[in-house]
C-alpha cells in the first residue's frame, strides 16, 4: 500500500495535556486528511493505544501523570506497531536524543513548526510496511555480523542519526545504504559526501550552496548538500576530517533544521536524516580535541560498529563464493580447497574492499576455471600466515617485492577513490613517483580517471 493511499486513512492518535496545542496539531492534521484521536495524559494515552492500531502517534514529554517517554518505551516494550515522534522545550535536545535512543521516530522543537509537523507525518506514513531487505545483502552468520543486521532492523524505521564506524573497506557505506532502503526515506535522495575530499576553503559553499554574487565565480544560484538531500538522507563518510569551524555550522543546522547560503539573507528548512560515518574512533578524536563533543553526541545517536573482515573468518568463504558469482559472469570458474582455506587465514587489512580486489585479481590470472592459491597473490601480513608460509612466498625476490609495492599501492588507491594525488600524499610519494609506478605495475583506474594535476 503506498503512503498517498494510507494518508487518507491514516489515524493519528495526538498526546498533550494543552487542549490549545492539540487543537492546533488536530487542525494541521485534519487539513492532510487525517483522523486524529486525543489524550490528554499518559495513562488516557495508553488505554487508547490498547483498544486500536495508530499510524502514528505524537506526544509531549511532560504531562501531569508522568511523561512521553513512558509511552515510547511502552511502544517499543510491546512491540507495537506504531511510529512515535516526540514534541520537546525548544532547546532541549538532551530529551530529544534520550527518546530517539529509546526507540521514537522522530521528535518536533517547541514552538511546533507545521512545515516540520508536515514533513514528519508524510515521512511516517511512508514507512514499508514490510520489514528490511537489507539482512539479504550483508552476508555471513558470524554473531559480528548477525549484531549489525539487528542494528540496521532497528534503527531503519527511525529518524535518529546513526554513527557507523569500522575500518576502511568494512562496508560502512552499505550499511548506510540498507538502512536508508528500509526506511520512509528510501524514495528519496541519498547524498553521500567523503568530507575527506572537500577542500576545507569550498566546503561552506558545498555543504550550504550560495547565491549568485557572493563571491568571485558565483555567477548563479547553487544548492548545497543539504539542498539536494532534502527529504532524503545525507551520509557524511570519514566525518572525523571535518575542520573545527565546519564541526559548529553543522551542528547548528543539525538542531535549527534550517540553512543559510552563502550571500543569502534568510534561512531555508532543510529535512534531511544523517547518518555519519569513520574509520577513525571518534571519542578518541573529541578526547584529543579534534572533535566537537556536543557535534559528537547528536551524531553518535544510534552507533553501528562495523566488524572487520578477520573477526569474521567463518564467514569468508560465502563472501568470497557470493564475490566471485558477482564477478564471474557466464564464466564457470572455481576456487580451489586451497585457496578458499588461504583466504581465511589471511589477515585482510584492507577488508571486503581488499577481497573483492583479491577476487577480481585472481580471475585474471587463473588457469583452466580454478582459482588456485597462487592466483590470489596475497601478501604476508602480520597474523595472516605461519612463518613457513610466509617465508616461502619471499622468492624468487624481485616479484615478491613487487607484489608488496602493488598491495599498498592499491589500498592506498582504494582509501581515496583512486584519487593519485591524494594516494601519493598517504604514501609520502610525489604525484609523479606515483603515476610512474602504476604503470609500471600495470594499475589503472577502473573508471578511466586521471587526475594528473
Amino acid at each position: 500500500m503506498t503512503g498517498k493511499h494510507r494518508a487518507k486513512s491514516a489515524t493519528v492518535l495526538l498526546v498533550d495535556d494543552e487542549p490549545d496545542i492539540l487543537e492546533l496539531l488536530e487542525l494541521a492534521l485534519t487539513k492532510m486528511g487525517l483522523g486524529v484521536d486525543k489524550a490528554l495524559n499518559v495513562r488516557e494515552a495508553l488505554t487508547k493505544l490498547a483498544a486500536r492500531r495508530y499510524d502514528l502517534c505524537l506526544t509531549d514529554m511532560r504531562m501531569p501523570d508522568g511523561d512521553g517517554m513512558q509511552i515510547v518505551q511502552h511502544i517499543m516494550q510491546n512491540s507495537l506497531d506504531v511510529p512515535v515522534a516526540v514534541i520537546t522545550a525548544h532547546g532541549n535536545m538532551e530529551n530529544a536524543i534520550i527518546a530517539l535512543k529509546a526507540g521514537a521516530f522522530d521528535y518536533l522543537a517547541k514552538p511546533v513548526s507545521l512545515d516540520q509537523l508536515r514533513a514528519l507525518v508524510k515521512s511516517a506514513l511512508k514507512l514499508p510496511q514490510t520489514g528490511p531487505s537489507g539482512d539479504k545483502a550483508l552476508l555471513g552468520h558470524s554473531p559480528a555480523m548477525q549484531k549489525v543486521r539487528d542494528l540496521i532492523k532497528r534503527v531503519a524505521r527511525s529518524q535518529a542519526p546513526v554513527h557507523i564506524s569500522g575500518e576502511s573497506g568494512s562496508g560502512k557505506e552499505l550499511a548506510a545504504r540498507l538502512i536508508v532502503q528500509s526506511g520512509a526515506r528510501h524514495d528519496q535522495p541519498f547524498i553521500a559526501v567523503n568530507c575527506g575530499a572537500i577542500p576545507t576553503n569550498l566546503m561552506e559553499s558545498e555543504f550550504f550552496g550560495y547565491k549568485k554574487g557572493a563571491f568571485t565565480g558565483a555567477d548563479k544560484d547553487r544548492d548545497g548538500f543539504f539542498q539536494a538531500a532534502h527529504g532524503g538522507t545525507l551520509f557524511f563518510d570519514e566525518v572525523a576530517d571535518l575542520p573545527l569551524d565546519m564541526q559548529v555550522k553543522l551542528l547548528r543546522v543539525i538542531q535549527e533544521k534550517c540553512v543559510r547560503k552563502i550571500g543569502g539573507a534568510g534561512e531555508e528548512a532543510v529535512d534531511v536524516r544523517i547518518i555519519s560515518a569513520t574509520h577513525h574512533d571518534l571519542a578518541e578524536c573529541v578526547r584529543q580535541g579534534k572533535f566537537r563533543q556536543d557535534l559528537y553526541y547528536r551524531l553518535n545517536v544510534i552507533p553501528i560498529q562495523m566488524p572487520a573482515l578477520r573477526e569474521m573468518r567463518e564467514d569468508i568463504p560465502e563472501i568470497a563464493q557470493r564475490i566471485l558469482e558477482r564477478l564471474r559472469g557466464a564464466e564457470n570458474v572455481r576456487f580451489s580447497e586451497k585457496a578458499l582455506h588461504a583466504l581465511q587465514n589471511y589477515g585482510f587489512p584492507g577488508n571486503v574492499r581488499e577481497l573483492e580486489n583479491v577476487i577480481e585479481r585472481s580471475l585474471a590470472l587463473c588457469m583452466e576455471g580454478v582459482i588456485e592459491e597462487h592466483d590470489l597473490l596475497l601478501v604476508p601480513v602480520e597474523h595472516s600466515q605461519p612463518d613457513n608460509a610466509a617465508l616461502s612466498s619471499k622468492y624468487p625476490l624481485p616479484q615478491y617485492l613487487d607484489r608488496i609495492e602493488k598491495q599498498a599501492l592499491l589500498e592506498a588507491l582504494e582509501q581515496t577513490g583512486f584519487n593519485r594525488t591524494a594516494a601519493a600524499k598517504l604514501l609520502g610519494l610525489t604525484f609523479r613517483t606515483m603515476r610512474y609506478r602504476m604503470e609500471r605495475l600495470g594499475i589503472k583506474d577502473p573508471n578511466g580517471a586521471d587526475d594528473a594535476d
